[in-house]
């Protein structure tokens, strides 16, 4: 009985995985970003930079993981194919994370105002820009490109995103080493 209930739940979660991975939109449909229109059928949970986004991470608790990209960026397209794509990755990332798609190309001052942040904490500021924000607008922790596996010093996406979690159970080191975004502003 138990090997059959596990098989069952087993399927339906390769059922939902499989639909999500063949295009069932995500928050992104009907925006008209070039980068975002090509993640709209990402399996990530994606939500373009809004109060909505902001609003879902409190509701749940969870950090926002930012990223930033371009359709001319190739370590950006890069990441997309080998991380975002990914549905195991995807399901780890909807289940921790409210996920948030910013178009470079498009919101220059949140764009600019990002790297300054990342750059003040001594992090990667340049594209892709990955940002780890709490559900206040402050953004603890970043990285540039990560690789959907470990390759020499460079982190997997999956290792630092369990970095970010670790460090958003700190909240007094968050309050220390943080920088203050503004998060009510459209791109």
């Amino acid at each position: 009985m138990r090997s059959t209930v596990f098989l069952l739940i087993l399927g339906l979660i390769s059922i939902i995985a499989a639909s999500r991975a063949q295009g069932n939109p995500n928050h992104l449909s009907g925006q008209t970003s070039p980068y975002l229109k090509r993640a709209v059928s990402q399996p990530v949970d994606w939500y373009p930079w809004g109060a909505e986004a902001f609003q879902r991470a409190k509701e749940l608790d969870r950090p926002i993981l930012l990223d930033v990209g371009a359709v001319w960026c190739l370590w950006c397209s890069l990441m997309d194919r080998e991380t975002y794509t990914n549905v195991a990755t995807a399901d780890y990332i909807n289940q921790h994370f409210v996920s948030v798609k910013v178009d470079f190309d498009t919101a220059p001052e949140l764009v600019a105002q990002l790297q300054r942040a990342q750059a003040l904490l001594n992090l990667p500021a340049g594209l892709p820009l990955t940002s780890f924000i709490t559900p206040e607008g402050k953004l603890y922790f970043g990285a540039g490109y990560l690789p959907a596996e470990r390759k020499a010093d460079k982190p997997s996406f999956r290792e630092a995103a369990e970095e970010a979690l670790k460090r958003y159970t700190d909240k007094g080191r968050i309050d220390e080493e943080s920088f203050q975004l503004e998060v009510v502003r459209k791109p």
